[in-house]
């Protein structure tokens, strides 16, 4: 068998994640599809990690194993004919040694999480931010996401269906910033780490935008991250703002 790698871009909004389940569309149901029809057989596509419902990737990772050993850039070509009419593409295909995993071999992750802040509607934007009405006082954000910095219990940002074995994890580096032009303002907020908790990313960001819209002093991030209660988090951010935008390996 050989080992092939896969970079994957793709619009989440149609889906219900990345992980294939039983009458739902998924991102890896998809292109687990693709390659049935390319080679009459039926493969296990792994993934680096699960994205949500509606949540966007720049940089997916995956690898595969087949019998064939395709060259790279006629297997890329190949998948995405199959995949051209869906909001799929297969940005890069290379192969790889037997022992590289998508997921276990990942040194660090970093998601990106978008928000547009004006008075009228989304359209050309619409399932691409987080709209918001009011302005956010950034300053405040990252006076708050210092406190987030390092290795802590995050039980407070995590799901409570998540299968984590420990809600410990590091956030190596959280970066925030915006951009004013006319009548909008876009803040987009970077998470980096090894592993991220289930809803930890979307989680977060809904406290800061709290703290943004000054419901919440920066300082408060520090005690509900140290209360360790999923019930002092704030409103989980929606999905259509999240991108996984790079993986390292």
């Amino acid at each position: 068998m050989k080992r092939f790698f896969l970079k994957i871009e793709y619009d989440g909004t149609l889906y219900h994640g990345w992980q294939k389940q039983k009458n739902c569309k998924t991102i890896q149901g998809e292109i687990e599809y693709a390659f049935n029809q390319l080679t009459g057989k039926n493969v296990n596509l792994t993934g680096s990690g699960r994205t949500d419902a509606g949540v966007h990737a720049y940089c997916q990772i995956a690898h595969v194993d087949l019998e064939k050993d395709w060259l790279p850039e006629k297997l890329q070509g190949a998948l995405n004919f199959f995949l051209k009419k869906i909001p799929i593409s297969i940005l890069e295909v290379k192969k790889v040694d037997n022992n590289f995993h998508a997921r276990f071999s990942a040194i660090h992750r970093v998601y990106q999480y978008k928000i547009f802040i004006r008075r009228a509607p989304l359209v050309l934007h619409n399932k691409r931010y987080w709209h918001i009405w009011k302005n956010l006082d950034t300053e405040n954000m990252i006076k708050a996401s210092n406190f987030l910095l390092g290795t802590h219990d995050f039980t407070t940002f995590r799901s409570s269906i998540c299968q984590s074995n420990s809600p410990i994890k590091t956030l190596d580096k959280i970066k925030i910033k915006h951009k004013i032009k006319n009548d909008k303002k876009i803040v987009v907020l970077q998470f980096k780490a090894r592993s991220f908790l289930h809803n930890q990313v979307r989680s977060i960001v809904g406290s800061l935008v709290n703290v943004g819209l000054k419901k919440w002093e920066p300082y408060y991030l520090k005690t509900i991250l140290d209360k360790k209660d999923r019930r002092k988090c704030g409103p989980i951010a929606p999905p259509e703002g999240l991108y996984l935008k790079k993986i390292k390996y």
